[in-house]
């Protein structure tokens, strides 16, 4: 057999390549029909794994028709800042209302901008594409820092040089900063 590329992880003759598919198939099949309950979580991850690529794909048709950089698409308790240079621009996330009224007293609004989240957010680690995509605080985020998300996600689109976050100091503001966290590691870097 011959092997394409360096690490030699695919067969590059097609001969063998028929050869070894229809080995593999007649032997897996022996197995899933030997061992049915084996077969029944193969076909439920699978099932699973679907259901994400359709969620993922319509979330990408919702973030493209809702562009972070149209004005018009922004989260109405965003306080934007004034500035078009994302390079200077920050976002604040603060825990509530009243923490987002504070801080929104105390910045620069030329370059700070500030998104009040209600509590905790959804955790991202256990959650379904369709229950993170239904999320409104997520959605808020995802639209606010325009970058889109997950295989879609591109920083020159990013609206805001730095992200911080700002919440409480107590247990329940250190599960949002986690939280937080968690959301923008699995979701808002290149892939």
């Amino acid at each position: 057999p011959q092997f394409e590329g360096q690490t030699k992880t695919k067969l590059g003759n097609s001969e063998v390549v028929k050869i070894t598919n229809r080995l593999f198939s007649e032997a897996f099949q022996r197995f899933l029909l030997e061992n049915p309950q084996v077969a029944r979580k193969i076909v439920e991850k699978g099932i699973l794994a679907s259901k994400a690529r359709i969620a993922a794909k319509r979330a990408r048709e919702v973030t493209r028709k809702k562009s972070g950089l149209e004005i018009s698409n922004l989260p109405g308790k965003l306080a934007d800042c004034s500035s078009n240079d994302a390079s200077q621009n920050e976002l604040f996330i603060v825990e509530g209302d009243s923490a987002g009224g504070s801080a929104k007293s105390g910045r620069n609004r030329e370059f700070q901008a500030i998104l009040p989240i209600r509590g905790k957010i959804l955790n991202v680690e256990k959650a379904t594409m369709d229950k993170i995509l239904a999320n409104e605080e997520i959605r808020s985020l995802f639209t606010a820092m325009g970058t889109g998300f997950g295989a879609d996600f591109d920083v020159s689109k990013a609206r805001y040089q730095k992200l911080v976050i700002m919440t409480d100091a107590d247990v329940d503001g250190a599960h949002i900063r986690t939280l937080l966290l968690t959301l923008i590691y699995r979701f808002m870097r290149p892939v």
